[in-house]
């Protein structure tokens, strides 16, 4: 067995011991109470963290000043109303064998306009947001006083509250940051200018925070190593500044992460960027100081996280996607149960995608994320009575659904028509760099095994087969299949494919080397992304691609950071993208489409591929209503959408029988 000695070796913050090396590291959930105060489902969430082997678990942003939220129902710690709801959060987790710091903030000149009640923001400097576009009060010099004492305010509740330190943000662009980079700061008193003056108001927060909480309560800085901006904070800035903290501040420790606004796509590092987004940065501040640093960024695989420790590049690894996906990831590193740790493979799209719009956190290879405190998604219960369960559809929520049922006490079949289990993952995982899915796919089809599952491949289910097995559950997992539109003529062409059978590999291009993709959703972009990076060596032309969509833009049902670096191959490899325009035919070499009223034609087109969305894939269910006690359709066969749902879905109807 591996030992992972580093990751399980103890390191004191201060005069404060932590028990290993891994932290929770803080994430937005929108878990807070409409009020701003911590509210159970936000204990339980961080209780089953600390439960699960996390050293530390420092909580998402807590705003210190209604002018600094950042979401409609921000997390609150800026009066003493909010004292209990956080003390609650810190008794929970010390219960649970770990430790808990909070992370006062002030989102500055971020700030969403819509959520500041006709406030204005307010920054270091009146320039504007790249974000929001709009213009900042800039702080007086009075004003800076308060915002100072207010962090005073917060250090005197955060110790009231019994938490056991206090990480200041001082990175992403926030408040504190923005006066800290000369990319936003262009003042020209005493808090502007120069490095020092830029410096003056993290250490006057510092030094008044360490005035209040003592020299035996960890105060701990997190900030950008390189903002990735031009005008910004390089690194070697950045070691200037780690020193100054340590050495005029007196923190206790620094947790490096990277990025602004500006640069969002770098802050949550997307699926198909490098893993230890932040190592190499945090490895270079860690020569410039003696406290311990920690990092962050896309280290989701206790290997690298036990090299990272084991080379000196950091003391600490900050975690939180990896620990939405797998609260129990230290437990199950710890006894070696790496096969049973369910993966994060940076997809964001329960834990950004979601969350971003306005709905609670969740993870897509764990639906139960954000929700342990609900009573039907706590704790998995044994099934009252044991039932034969059928599913059919081996895709991620007909595994979901077998591995949940099997593990309440459930007899369950699994049946899949084709040679293998995973559904669309195995089409998911074949674009460019979006290979990490196939951990979904090992995990999900391990986890069933181990449950006991009977798995029966090759097995097209039908209504005979049904009245042979006597199941007392069906669960219809069965898919979706390609939608071709019947009011596009030309689509029964032979130089007509969809995008599921180039990705299946069921296409011979042969010669061809010019193609449109019709339909420019994630599904036809990856597609093209696939094809045009694809070509074939033997050909001395670049295959051609073109995309053709509807509305105004490509890709805008993808999280924003995955968008960004998807595009830029499509560009690299001049991909054409023809927007808000919509086919009307499909021709022997072409396609004719309308965009601003005019008819167009694209003539010298070798392949058309369709990329047009969905249809469900049900042709069981209404066949067997009558015939089955209980049945449930689930995922794409129900209505086409992500694997997210799919998941969910599976999940919370083998919870229910």
């Amino acid at each position: 067995m591996l030992a992972f000695k580093n990751l399980f070796s103890p390191i004191k913050i201060g005069s404060l011991e932590l028990k290993n090396r891994m932290v929770m590291a803080p994430a937005g959930t929108d878990l807070a109470a409409p009020d701003g105060s911590v509210s159970e489902g936000l204990i339980r969430y961080h209780e089953a963290r600390a439960k699960g082997g996390c050293g530390l678990n420092i909580v998402e942003v807590a705003i210190i000043d209604p002018r600094g939220a950042p979401m409609s129902t921000p997390l609150m710690i800026s009066d003493d109303k909010y004292i209990p709801g956080w003390r609650a959060l810190a008794d929970a987790v010390h219960n649970a064998g770990g430790k808990v710091f909070c992370q006062p903030a002030h989102i500055g000149r971020q700030a969403p306009p819509q959520y500041l009640h006709g406030l204005q923001p307010v920054s270091a400097s009146s320039i504007p947001s790249s974000i929001t576009r709009v213009v900042p009060h800039e702080l007086t010099i009075e004003e800076i006083k308060e915002l100072v004492q207010k962090y005073a305010g917060v250090a005197r509740r955060a110790r009231e509250a019994r938490l056991d330190g206090i990480e200041i943000h001082c990175s992403h662009e926030y408040l504190i940051a923005e006066f800290m980079s000369p990319y936003t700061n262009k003042r020209t008193d005493e808090y502007g200018g120069s490095f020092w003056n830029r410096m003056r108001l993290p250490l006057e927060i510092i030094k008044t925070v360490r005035s209040v909480v003592g020299r035996n309560f960890p105060v701990g800085v997190r900030m950008s190593g390189d903002e990735l901006i031009p005008g910004g904070r390089d690194v070697n800035e950045s070691k200037m500044v780690a020193r100054v903290l340590e050495e005029e501040g007196g923190i206790d420790y620094i947790s490096i992460s990277g990025g602004v606004y500006a640069s969002i796509h770098t802050m949550v590092a997307p699926i198909g960027t490098p893993r230890g987004t932040w190592v190499p940065t945090a490895a270079a501040i860690k020569q410039s100081v003696s406290i311990p640093v920690m990092v962050a960024g896309r280290i989701n695989d206790p290997l690298f996280a036990e090299q990272v420790l084991a080379e000196g590049k950091a003391d600490l690894i900050g975690m939180a996607r990896e620990l939405m996906a797998d609260p129990e990831w230290p437990n199950k590193v710890a006894s070696g149960r790496l096969g049973d740790i369910a993966p994060c493979t940076s997809c964001c799209d329960g834990c950004m995608g979601e969350a971003r719009a306005g709905r609670a956190l969740t993870c897509v290879i764990n639906p139960a994320c954000g929700r342990e405190w609900e009573a039907e998604w706590g704790a998995l219960i044994p099934a009252k009575k044991s039932k034969k369960v059928m599913i059919v559809g081996g895709g991620p929520g007909g595994m979901e659904a077998a591995r949940v049922a099997a593990l309440r006490g459930h007899q369950v079949s699994l049946y899949e028509r084709s040679n293998r289990l995973g559904g669309q993952l195995n089409l998911a995982i074949i674009p460019p760099l979006k290979q990490e899915i196939a951990l979904w796919v090992q995990y999900l089809v391990t986890q069933v095994k181990k449950a006991g599952v009977t798995i029966n491949l090759n097995t097209e289910v039908s209504q005979a087969l049904v009245g042979r097995v006597k199941p007392d559950v069906v669960i219809v997992a069965t898919g979706a299949t390609p939608l071709i539109p019947a009011d596009i003529p030309g689509t029964d062409k032979p130089n007509v494919v969809t995008a599921q059978d180039v990705l299946a590999s069921k296409v011979d291009f042969g010669p061809m080397n010019k193609v449109v993709v019709v339909g420019g959703g994630q599904v036809g972009c990856e597609t093209a992304d696939f094809l045009a990076e694809r070509g074939d060596f033997s050909f001395v032309q670049r295959r051609e691609v073109t995309i053709i969509e509807m509305l105004p833009a490509i890709a805008l049902d993808m999280y924003a950071a995955t968008r960004y670096f998807l595009m830029g191959r499509l560009h690299a490899d001049d991909v054409k993208m023809i927007t808000s325009a919509k086919v009307k035919e499909i021709l022997d070499d072409g396609v004719v489409f309308t965009r601003n009223g005019v008819e167009e034609t694209l003539r010298g087109m070798d392949t058309i591929v369709l990329a047009l969305g969905a249809k469900p894939a049900d042709e069981l269910s209404h066949k067997i209503r009558d015939k089955v006690a209980e049945l449930y359709v689930i995922g794409d066969a129900k209505q086409p959408r992500k694997a997210l749902q799919a998941i969910a879905e599976g999940a919370e109807v083998a919870r229910a029988i």
